[in-house]
């Protein structure tokens, strides 16, 4: 086996760091909940779950993924809209971040089936965007959720790899083994 590294297309890191740098723009005053953290540290582990699951299996479209972790919290959390996004990234990423996206004003369970439904209908690149972020989102949990939040947590982590899990072996495996290690319930 060779140790030689392939460079990507060129341009995708010129694509990355303006993404990157929109995000840190529309990001700026977000926290991780329950930190005084950025939220760029989110944005940050999912976009680097994605390149790990790369190195480890090819992804088909290494670019639009990574866009799209950086990005997939904008609309959704920063109320950036889709024509802002294409215009700025392009179809794919807008589309993808849409789909990540989950619809306002909906009931939670009705919203992620939504998103994963939408999902589904995006590239597999897309569906690796949301393994990589439940993945990261499966730290320990606040210490202000409830036993109910954190089983309620680990069903839809279940669900989002159910569900997507096909798209890439390397990242079901990582975020079956997350949910595997979540704290489980204390019985009361």
């Amino acid at each position: 086996m060779s140790d030689t590294i392939v460079s990507p297309m060129p341009g995708w890191q010129d694509a990355w760091i303006a993404a990157w740098q929109f995000a840190a723009e529309v990001h700026n005053t977000q926290r991780v909940p329950g930190t005084e953290l950025p939220y760029l540290k989110h944005l940050g582990m999912v976009a680097m779950e994605v390149l790990s699951a790369h190195a480890e299996e090819p992804l088909a479209d290494l670019a639009l993924a990574v866009q799209c972790a950086i990005l997939h919290d904008s609309i959704e959390d920063q109320e950036v809209s889709h024509a802002d996004l294409q215009q700025r990234f392009g179809k794919a990423v807008a589309d993808g971040v849409a789909a990540l996206s989950k619809v306002p004003h909906m009931p939670k369970a009705a919203a992620m089936a939504d998103s994963l439904a939408r999902i589904r209908q995006q590239p597999q690149a897309v569906w690796c965007v949301k393994l990589a972020d439940r993945i990261s989102n499966l730290q320990a949990p606040p210490a202000y959720w409830s036993a109910e939040k954190i089983d309620t947590y680990r069903g839809e982590a279940q669900l989002i790899l159910d569900e997507l899990g096909a798209a890439h072996a390397a990242l079901a495996q990582r975020l079956r083994a997350k949910i595997a290690a979540y704290p489980p319930v204390v019985a009361a």
